[in-house]
């Protein structure tokens, strides 16, 4: 199997989650049998350098067994540019926690990253020192260009995790305007109408899946409607799922995007899970 990561990049700051988020990139390095950059950008003396040397020997790694970029300069373009030079196909980052809340949400930085980066990012909301796999994943199979792919990649990414569940969610954002057309019918008509809409986005889903290697994986396929990303996170909270996989974001959005806000905005207000957003493009990208 070509693996999925070649090169992983974790950007890592000396704060009190530098432990486990490293912990957390060895992980992925280790399963993917892939090359490790991290990435700092602030102050790198002696003492930034004694700090890493000791966060390494912790898991019996050494300053010559990764790439270590040290930069200055904004935070969010310094690890952008990075990745880039580096040809990085997937980068790990944190997500901070609301003040006084549960809830995890997604910086600024990190949304200018989200955003801007032409390879994958994977956000963490609680690393740890002693990481496990994610193994109750939920993957959107919505109507981007690169759904697909996305959705091929999840399953690669679920059987090396050896996921129990692959949550497959469509969001069908038609489905009220679809179902107005219903007004006149009769309830049992009404009822029809609903189910066959159901039915052709399942079939839809399986024709994606049908692309995809998911044999041995145990699928789950939900159709969800609603306010958009919104209940794609709801969705991913009621399972409990431990990450969520959604395709990036398109780089222009559309006019009706700039007036309201967009599907993943609901996602990095709040985030449910852990949150890989997968750029199919990167690795073909950095060959």
């Amino acid at each position: 199997m070509t693996p999925l990561f070649k090169k992983i990049g974790l950007a890592i700051a000396f704060s009190p989650r530098a432990e486990a988020m490293l912990a957390e990139a060895v992980r992925l390095k280790d399963i993917w049998k892939a090359e490790l950059v991290l990435i700092h950008v602030g102050e790198h003396g002696e003492t930034e350098k004694q700090l890493l040397d000791k966060l390494l020997s912790n898991h019996n790694l050494s300053a010559n067994d990764v790439i270590v970029c040290w930069r200055k300069g904004k935070p969010a373009k310094e690890i952008l540019k990075a990745c880039n030079e580096q040809g990085i196909d997937l980068l790990v980052t944190g997500a901070l926690r609301k003040e006084g809340l549960v809830q995890h949400y997604v910086g600024s930085i990190a949304r200018r990253i989200l955003r801007k980066a032409n390879c994958s990012v994977l956000t963490l909301i609680q690393p740890s020192v002693t990481p496990a796999p994610f193994d109750n994943i939920v993957v959107s199979a919505d109507d981007y260009d690169l759904a697909q792919e996305t959705l091929r990649q999840a399953c690669l990414f679920a059987h090396q995790e050896q996921a129990r569940w692959l949550h497959v969610a469509r969001e069908v954002k038609l489905y009220g305007l679809s179902m107005s057309s219903a007004d006149q019918a009769t309830e049992e008509e009404y009822t029809q109408l609903r189910h066959k809409l159901i039915e052709d986005e399942i079939d839809h889903v399986q024709r994606l899946l049908g692309k995809a290697n998911h044999a041995g994986l145990k699928i789950n396929i939900k159709i969800l409607s609603g306010k958009s990303g919104f209940e794609l996170a709801q969705f991913a909270k009621r399972k409990n799922a431990n990450l969520l996989i959604v395709s990036a974001p398109p780089r222009r959005l559309m006019l009706l995007d700039r007036i309201f806000p967009h599907d993943l905005e609901y996602v990095f207000a709040e985030l449910p899970c852990n949150l890989l957003i997968v750029n199919p493009d990167s690795r073909y990208a950095h060959g």
